[in-house]
């Protein structure tokens, strides 16, 4: 049994067991501990994800992204309600780094996606705020285990900002959605080559009304686009489809291919060697936003620093010897 419990919560154990039984509340509540910087439920959210890994991993993850006004949220709702009409459990979570500076919220998500958010079989929640995206990241991916753990057996991590979220995202999942919209001459300019790579499906949105023939164009040039990039290490070409998420067409399609992929890569041996991988590179992660933590977070170091940012405007020292001499300083706090 696993009793420690710090003021105002429930003991670990009562976590766990919430959470094992598919508890809505008190997944949102374990959630809420895996996200606090205080101590106390670090040692909590420690204990907590150690017990329910056992159980988790048994989901498909998939990543979801898209250019602004592409229709992300109506999307996921379709995409969420088609998923449990096929009798799977959904759990979507964010990443939003841009929250950080505006203090937004996917609250606006939750009434965007309000018969989703209301069904049984699905759980919505945002991203967590970090002081980065790494540590966002890392808060998502634990979030996600405990999704998991709840019975969830898709998880569907959506990109709110733009930018580094994409990498973040795509390093945590199995299958990497990019939404976009008909105009693909334009749109093909706009998107960051890094992006359409890590792509394993592009789906053309709003693809209904007058919009179905510039769609079918688009979804030409986006796989001649494809074609220029490698074959990815999971031996999966990426493929292009059109959906109008209003209109509910083309949603069912975006499924069958994430299995397919999911057939692929299970025979191949890449999606256990891709999840494996990803576990290795979480811990780097981790090491690394505990070593900034502490560096940043001891006095010594934050008084140092003002005095070398000083020198550095007044051009008495390079910011490459202030660097340096800082580092010095740290290590001789070991």
């Amino acid at each position: 049994m696993t009793n420690y419990k710090p003021k105002g919560r429930l003991t670990a154990q009562e976590y766990i067991d919430g959470i094992l039984r598919g508890d809505r509340v008190i997944l949102s509540r374990g959630i809420t501990i895996v996200e606090s910087s205080l101590e106390s439920d670090k040692k909590l959210a420690k204990e907590i994800i150690q017990a329910i890994l056992p159980h988790s991993g048994n989901s498909i993850r998939i990543g979801i992204t898209g250019v602004p006004g592409v229709g992300k949220s109506t999307f996921i709702e379709a995409f969420g309600k088609y998923l449990i009409s096929k009798g799977h459990k959904v759990g979507i979570l964010s990443i939003d780094p841009s929250s950080q500076r505006s203090k937004g919220s996917i609250l606006g998500d939750k009434t965007r996606m309000e018969e989703l958010a209301n069904m049984e079989d699905a759980y919505i929640r945002p991203s967590a705020t970090g002081d980065t995206l790494g540590g966002v990241a890392n808060k998502t991916g634990e979030s996600m285990l405990l999704c998991e753990a709840a019975g969830y057996d898709v998880i569907l991590i959506e990109t709110v900002g733009v930018g580094q979220s994409e990498t973040a995202v795509h390093g945590m999942t199995d299958f990497f959605l990019l939404l976009m919209l008909s105009g693909a001459g334009d749109e093909l300019q706009g998107i960051k080559k890094g992006i359409m790579e890590m792509a394993d499906m592009v789906v053309i949105n709003k693809a209904d009304g007058d919009n179905v023939k510039r769609s079918e164009m688009a979804k030409r040039q986006y796989q001649n686009a494809l074609h220029i990039f490698p074959l990815s290490d999971s031996g999966w070409s990426p493929v292009v489809s059109t959906a109008s998420a209003i209109k509910n067409i083309g949603i069912d399609t975006v499924w069958d291919e994430i299995t397919k992929y999911k057939k692929l890569v299970d025979e191949n041996g890449y999606f256990l060697a891709n999840r494996n991988q990803q576990q290795i590179q979480w811990m780097y992660n981790n090491i690394n936003e505990e070593l900034k933590r502490l560096f940043y977070g001891s006095k010594n170091i934050a008084d140092h620093l003002a005095i070398l940012e000083k020198d550095i405007v007044s051009s008495k020292i390079s910011p490459v010897k202030a660097a340096e001499l800082i580092i010095d300083e740290f290590k001789k706090s070991l």
